[in-house]
């Protein structure tokens, strides 16, 4: 079950964000960009 949480991010990032979701079809929003990317990071913990 996913969970609503809320994130102070740069701006920066964001930017980043919106450049990603823009230019690929890869990500349906912010919120599965984000997802991604942490479940990515989880990964590469392993």
């Amino acid at each position: 079950m996913k969970k609503p949480i809320s994130a102070t991010i740069d701006e920066t990032l964001i930017k980043w964000i919106d450049k990603k979701l823009k230019d690929s079809t890869a990500y349906r929003n912010k919120s599965h960009l984000i997802e991604i990317a942490l479940q990515n990071m989880k990964k590469d913990e392993k």
